[in-house]
């Protein structure tokens, strides 16, 4: 290609390139546009074919089982804990196929219990019904107390606490004296056969629950509340004059009181090893409820 060679004067000699010519420029543009349309539509015909190709899937709607269906059963067998309980004095509803798990909460007189049960009625799903097997009608021998078992985990037990239609758990508080130390055998078999749940709830200071004892005892007869006793109380004032009593302990005796309240737990325990279970103590969840408690 030639180049142009320009003379400015006697001493200087410029040299210019040639000018491309516009042609060639517009040339280039075209080919790199029809390369890049190309290159475009190809792609877009990849993406048509791919959709062309695609099959739609059936959509099948699953029915939920009915409450009689095979799969209930299955999961009852698989997972003993979980129940579907068919109550016959109400209809679950749409809560028919949402699981319960039952449970019992074995402990003695004066050691949290009903604090403790307060907590666990505090749940919108969780049912305890109280200290049932205090009647002693529905103790006296193992065929009532089963039937009486029966009818608090079918759901068809009515108290204050019962949230029936969407409980996730049911149960009640259990004394040890009340008939559940005497007719253990059955009453274990019947736990594990049912998957029950036993909570045991101990004090650890047994010599605060002697004293709560007593004072409770005294004011049956007392009645200190404005003529009236409360087994619990619910305010500060209402502690304040139940404290008031001082109640006298039998020094001779109270080494061997200590020991039998401790042997009767021991005992219990043994009792109930084969069951699924758990231990908690009243001081140490008094003691996580104030550590969780936000601060004011």
């Amino acid at each position: 290609m030639a180049e142009y060679i320009c003379l400015v004067n006697k001493d200087t000699l410029i040299i210019k390139p040639p000018k491309k010519s516009p042609c060639f420029l517009r040339t280039i543009v075209l080919l790199f546009a029809m390369v890049c349309g190309v290159y475009i539509c190809t792609i877009c015909l990849k993406q048509i074919n791919t959709v062309t190709k695609m099959k739609f899937q059936k959509i099948q709607v699953i029915e939920r089982p009915s409450p009689d269906s095979n799969i209930i059963t299955e999961l009852e067998s698989q997972i003993p804990s979980l129940h579907y309980p068919k109550p016959e004095t109400f209809s679950r509803g749409e809560c028919t196929q949402n699981p319960v798990r039952f449970f019992a909460i074995l402990s003695m007189q004066r050691s949290g219990s009903g604090w403790f049960e307060t907590l666990l009625n505090s749940h919108i799903n969780v049912s305890s019904n109280g200290e049932i097997f205090s009647v002693m009608a529905r103790r006296k021998n193992i065929s009532t107390i089963i039937q009486t078992l029966e009818k608090v985990y079918n759901l068809d037990w009515f108290t204050s606490a019962s949230k029936n239609e969407c409980s996730a758990a049911v149960g009640f508080k259990w004394m040890l004296n009340q008939g559940l130390m005497e007719h253990h055998k059955e009453i274990v078999e019947y736990f594990n056969h049912r998957g029950v749940s036993a909570i045991f709830l101990f004090r650890r200071n047994l010599l605060r629950r002697m004293v709560s004892v007593l004072a409770n005892s005294y004011d049956r007869y007392a009645k200190l509340l404005n003529g009236t006793h409360k087994s619990h109380v619910h305010s500060q004032e209402e502690a304040a004059a139940l404290s008031s009593y001082k109640p006298m302990i039998n020094s001779t005796s109270l080494i061997s009181d200590l020991k039998e309240v401790e042997m009767a737990a021991v005992e219990a325990l043994e009792y109930f090893n084969s069951t699924r279970h758990m231990v908690l103590y009243y001081e140490d969840l008094v003691r996580c409820s104030r550590v969780s408690r936000p601060s004011t």
